[in-house]
């Protein structure tokens, strides 16, 4: 996936490659896994600012909980600011094959002016471009947390799998918002956050209260890891459950 000066992202083909050389031992392949686990850059550090990436389905049937979250973003930066600051990076997708990044922002009114100005557009998931974008983010500099924040799954769960396989190589956690009750989402968002060590949740379609409670739950995590988000004054049984996941 590229990025334009526009800030749209497109899928880049990828050549097909023939590997001739003989398979490894079950062993070797377990060596080379935690050789590429213990290479994986740490959290973020103390006295500097965490970054999260804060992804939404943008599609149609978004819309409602995407004026809540333009609303609940700023409780993010309030959240993290307590425990050392935050940058967000925005990430939505919509209509047929529209997927956009922001800049790395450090200012809540600045996010939410930006928030403002987009619309929902109908079209599937594009869970995948997602994941592999922030996977490329973490090459340029430490994301300690993707938020993703959706209530559908249209898309090939091993893919999904395998992009998920490489944030969790890159120590960046998927906290994945499912909204709704939809069991095959529920499924592939369960599993992307297992594979990456982040946190599932799940809250009621329209409960802006709930949605507001995950956000800051994830903020605090990213500014200041799981003792952060222990510390968090107001926990719900939302937040509960995120810390047992994380731990």
């Amino acid at each position: 996936m590229s990025k334009d000066p526009s800030g749209t992202m497109s899928a880049q083909p990828r050549d097909n490659q023939s590997h001739s050389t003989p398979a490894a031992s079950p062993r070797a392949e377990i060596d080379r896994f935690l050789d590429q686990v213990k290479a994986v850059s740490p959290a973020t550090k103390t006295g500097q600012h965490g970054r999260l990436i804060f992804a939404l389905d943008a599609t149609m049937s978004r819309q409602p909980t995407w004026d809540q979250a333009c609303k609940l973003q700023a409780e993010m930066f309030r959240e993290a600011a307590a425990v050392g600051g935050l940058d967000i990076q925005l990430v939505y997708y919509r209509g047929l094959a529209e997927c956009r990044a922001s800049s790395w922002i450090a200012d809540a009114d600045r996010l939410g002016a930006l928030m403002t100005r987009i619309d929902c557009r109908g079209g599937q998931t594009q869970i995948s471009k997602i994941l592999t974008h922030a996977r490329r983010e973490s090459e340029n500099g430490k994301v300690a947390v993707l938020v993703f924040v959706g209530d559908a799954m249209e898309e090939s769960i091993d893919e999904l799998c395998a992009r998920a396989g490489e944030l969790g190589l890159r120590n960046v956690k998927a906290f994945m918002f499912q909204e709704g009750h939809d069991p095959i989402c529920e499924q592939a968002f369960r599993e992307i956050a297992r594979l990456t060590g982040g946190a599932y949740c799940r809250f009621a379609p329209g409960a802006a209260h709930e949605l507001a409670e995950l956000l800051r739950a994830a903020a605090a995590y990213a500014a200041g890891g799981l003792k952060a988000l222990a510390d968090l004054k107001v926990r719900g049984d939302g937040v509960a459950r995120l810390i047992e996941q994380l731990k």
